[in-house]
């Protein structure tokens, strides 16, 4: 095989074939009166997390917003997961978020879905109770039912949870597209090195581009059909 046939990442949204995700957006992390912040201190929440919800807030979340908006316009199947046990008491939880004390109870608020990107009547929700989405749910088999080979990704972490899915996506077969303006992470050099690292398993396209691209697709899905 040459050079020139070998497979590239850098390939442009099939709406038929794609799927967008959002993790973690949620009320648990990234309400200042979510559990992973409410026996934090109003001082090391403007010092120490004050980048963290200042992106969100500023950045991200609105970027969140407009994705998710271009894509159900696009008929692009929308999904979310979030930090959230089966259980109340947590026993079903992975060691490592045992370890950290996370603890979302099922059905709590913590684990709702802010309300700014709740999820449509029909969109599906997995609760995940590990770093990545892929170990402990069951959204490989969904993502297959769905005919998505393509997947994006947005929310938070950037350099915990959701890399995790990045590499994890990529390692299963699926073409990855992270969107850097729609993640958040502590601070920006946490930021600049999680894109860094995993550049070798995503592409990394801005939600302008990305709702040029989407848009651009539809047109050309159109014009086949008239």
């Amino acid at each position: 095989m040459s050079t020139t046939e070998l497979p590239t990442r850098e390939v442009p949204l099939n709406p038929g074939q794609s799927a967008l995700l959002f993790i973690d957006v949620q009320n648990f992390c990234i309400r200042r009166d979510g559990g992973e912040f409410k026996d934090v201190s109003d001082d090391d929440i403007a010092g120490k997390y004050g980048y963290y919800f200042d992106r969100l807030n500023s950045i991200a979340i609105p970027n969140m917003l407009r994705l998710q908006a271009a894509f159900r316009a696009a008929r692009i199947e929308v999904l979310y997961t979030t930090i959230e046990s089966l259980t109340r008491d947590g026993r079903d939880r992975g060691l490592n978020y045992k370890i950290v004390g996370f603890n979302v109870p099922r059905g709590s608020w913590d684990g709702k879905v802010i309300d700014e990107l709740a999820p449509g009547d029909d969109e599906i929700v997995l609760p995940k109770s590990s770093s990545s989405v892929f170990i402990s749910t069951n959204i490989d088999y969904l993502l297959r039912n769905l005919g998505a080979k393509q997947l994006v990704l947005a929310g938070v972490v950037t350099d915990e949870c959701v890399e995790s899915a990045v590499r994890d996506a990529c390692d299963l077969g699926y073409l990855v597209t992270l969107v850097p303006d729609a993640c958040a992470t502590y601070s920006q050099e946490r930021q600049d090195n999680s894109l860094r690292v995993i550049k070798g398993y995503c592409r990394q396209v801005y939600t302008n581009d990305l709702i040029e691209e989407i848009s651009a697709a539809c047109q050309v899905v159109l014009s086949k059909k008239s």
